[in-house]
């Protein structure tokens, strides 16, 4: 008897973990999710944060953004291109995303007008001096969740 209670308790805790798992957007549409498997040195130098690419995220994005769940369109989506992990230098701001884009996250933005244009935060592409313009064409708001996820004490 006992044993089949810890069995039980076993299984709901497990089930309940899964239904209330930590996810993270890898782009900017409805559904574009991985699960958060190990979170490791956050707000340090050698944060990451190990990521995994389920079928259950993919469903979602089939049902959420594509509207029709097909065994294809499950198939196509874990086929996606991502890196297993995100990381970053809390220190620098520098930090890689999971589509591999290489990012530094500068700070607030002194021209921050929560009723206009700008970006609440100034964040540049490796290799460009431009920072990103806010629009989802740019990646800003994916980059800034996962830096935020990385570095929360940085960008809160």
């Amino acid at each position: 008897m006992k044993r089949t209670i810890l069995a039980l308790s076993a299984l709901l805790l497990g089930a309940g973990s899964a239904a209330h798992a930590e996810t993270l957007f890898y782009g900017s549409r409805s559904g574009m999710l991985v699960t958060v498997v190990k979170k490791l040195n956050l707000g340090t130098t050698h944060a990451r944060i190990v990521t995994k690419h389920t079928r259950e995220n993919a469903t979602a994005f089939c049902r959420e953004y594509i509207l029709k769940v097909t065994p294809k369109c499950i198939a196509d989506t874990l086929n996606t291109q991502l890196l297993p992990e995100i990381s970053a230098n809390c220190e620098t701001g520098k930090f890689t995303t999971l589509g591999g884009q290489n990012y530094q996250f500068i700070g607030p933005n002194p021209q921050y007008d929560p009723t206009g244009d700008s970006t609440e935060y100034r964040m540049v592409e490796m290799g460009n001096s431009e920072p990103l313009d806010g629009s989802s064409a740019s990646g800003y708001d994916v980059a800034l969740g996962q830096f935020k996820a990385l570095c929360p004490n940085r960008a809160q």
